[in-house]
């Protein structure tokens, strides 16, 4: 059994030097942040026992201005977490073969090999206190500490998005959250964006399927999405996909069941994940990847950059090469899960980029929410710092509390090339891997994109009751939204699959003839009947 990893590293008090443990007469003993004993925490200092309070109170004004300050800004998306500590263990081969052929990067490279990692599992459209029950894709971040820095990867429990170029995200996940001027989420302006954008067809066929709604963040599977690339010694690139495989097996809600665990519970996934953990029930994953040769592929009927589709396994088997363990639960909730940040652009040497265009637009954005966020020294926080040593020429800027400076080293120079005993660069891991383009720089779309396939397959692979909840859940949205939306939706679905397509005509058909004979207007079914039956079991009050 793999013992749970030590969490010292992740809060400031326990890097503290035996001068400041003692400087306040005992380590219990409470202080201000600049270490002052607080002699009384009960009462502010005021002119009489019933005030004015005066501004000279500094332990008070220390308190509560950081009490004012002690939540950074939300997640844009993402913002409802729950993480745990671990390790991965590496396999060292790639189905027969040693990992070596594929990538040099070093913590896959020998068998048995532990790296330390943190994971946090997340929704990805609902605010921070959202249940953990609604209807969303769920984020699958890994930060692996390895010993050539931090990889992060990055993902979701879906193997496959709603877009493939990063300039549509602020408009999809604008869609997807609550209107501008209600506040209200609507269905309606969901599925006018989606009627608008076939290529979110495959992403939208999981999502209203029982697949829409995982148990739990213990039997969800992960992926990384976006196409990367693996590169070994001598330079050569392949195309590489990620999947994350829990092996206490997948487990997914109906809308029933959710709905009736979200009227008792809306943290259960939270809760779940850190009571198996204190009860020693570790949960496991197992990291496969699927490989395909650098290049175009005009073989397939799918581009292979695309990150609305799978690469189907009888081509593109899936091959394990390691195993994520979680045996350890945050000490401080804030300190480790809400300010954890991630980034797809942060990779090792042997792990690269391939040009998908939501990877290059998301390598952007997420290092760049996060200097916003948390602020521009986010890396030096201990649960995004890595377990090695750095040195960086880069000073200053806000909540800088150490310089990456390196012993031995010239603190007057900060800048490199420098024949002071400044940084030096490191040496080569291996040959540079060295793509070549020949292509006009254009706007334009990809050449095979393919929108209705693959969401299709996926259809007709459910199983029927799989396929029941899905046309439900899917008429359930769309009888929101105007005719024309709805005459779309049923059209883009008849291309997917002729079944699929009539199955949902049919359901907003019996909607509508229900609802006129109920006479009652639709605006939200997630709403509306929430708010009527409010008003209809609410019980007047006298003012007090």
């Amino acid at each position: 059994m793999i013992e749970p990893t030590n969490n010292s590293h992740n809060t400031s008090p326990n890097n503290k030097s035996p001068e400041q443990e003692s400087a306040g007469g005992g380590t219990n003993i409470l202080t201000t942040r600049q270490g002052h004993p607080v002699y009384d925490n009960q009462n502010t200092r005021t002119v009489g026992n019933r005030g004015p309070a005066t501004l000279e109170n500094y332990q008070f004004l220390e308190k509560m201005s950081h009490f004012d300050r002690e939540r950074v800004p939300e997640r844009v998306v993402h913002a409802r977490g729950a993480g745990a500590h671990g390790v991965f263990e590496a396999y060292g081969t790639v189905g027969e073969d040693h990992i070596s052929k594929y990538t040099r990067a070093k913590f896959l490279q020998e068998k048995g090999k532990i790296t330390p990692l943190f994971v946090r599992f997340s929704s990805v459209i609902h605010g921070g206190h959202s249940p953990e029950t609604l209807r969303d894709p769920r984020g699958f971040a890994v930060k692996m500490y390895t010993e050539d820095g931090n990889w992060d990867l990055v993902g979701n429990n879906l193997k496959i998005f709603f877009i493939r170029d990063a300039i549509k995200f602020p408009d999809f996940i604008h869609a997807f959250k609550p209107d501008p001027v209600t506040n209200i989420q609507s269905s309606a302006r969901q599925f006018d964006f989606i009627s608008n954008a076939p290529e979110t067809l495959h992403m939208v066929t999981f999502l209203f399927s029982p697949w829409g709604i995982p148990a739990n963040y213990r039997h969800m599977q992960g992926s990384g999405v976006n196409t990367y690339k693996w590169v070994n010694s001598e330079g050569v690139g392949v195309l590489v996909k990620y999947h994350w495989e829990p092996l206490q097996g997948i487990k997914n809600l109906t809308s029933e069941q959710a709905s009736e665990i979200q009227a008792n519970n809306f943290n259960h996934a939270t809760q779940d994940l850190y009571e198996a953990i204190e009860r020693g029930e570790y949960p496991e994953w197992e990291l496969n990847v699927q490989i395909m040769e650098d290049g175009e592929h005009p073989e397939l009927d799918f581009d292979p950059l695309d990150d609305t589709k799978l690469w189907p396994n009888d081509q593109f088997p899936w091959y394990p090469i390691g195993k994520m363990t979680l045996n350890g639960n945050p000490v401080n909730y804030f300190a480790e899960v809400e300010q954890s940040a991630f980034g797809t652009g942060v990779l090792v040497d042997g792990l690269d980029f391939s040009d998908d265009k939501m990877l290059q637009g998301r390598t952007f954005s997420y290092s760049d929410t996060q200097r916003y966020r948390v602020g521009t020294n986010y890396l030096q926080l201990p649960i995004n710092s890595p377990r090695k040593h750095v040195a960086t020429n880069q000073r200053d800027g806000q909540m800088a509390f150490y310089q990456d400076i390196a012993k031995g080293t010239n603190p007057h120079v900060n800048y490199e090339p420098s024949s002071l005993n400044g940084l030096k660069e490191a040496p080569k891991a291996g040959k540079d891997h060295t793509p070549y383009y020949q292509a006009a720089l254009v706007r334009q779309r990809i050449d095979r994109e393919n929108n209705f396939k693959q969401a299709g397959e996926t259809y007709r692979n459910f199983e029927d009751w799989e396929r029941d909840e899905l046309i439900a859940n899917l008429v359930g949205g769309i009888s929101a939204a105007e005719q024309h939306i709805q005459d779309k939706m049923v059209e883009l679905f008849t291309q997917c699959d002729e079944d699929y397509g009539r199955r949902v005509a049919e359901g907003l058909k019996m909607k509508a003839e229900m609802m006129a004979k109920e006479k009652a207007s639709f605006v939200d079914q997630q709403g509306a009947d929430g708010v009527q039956q409010a008003n209809t079991d609410s019980t007047e009050a006298k003012p007090y």
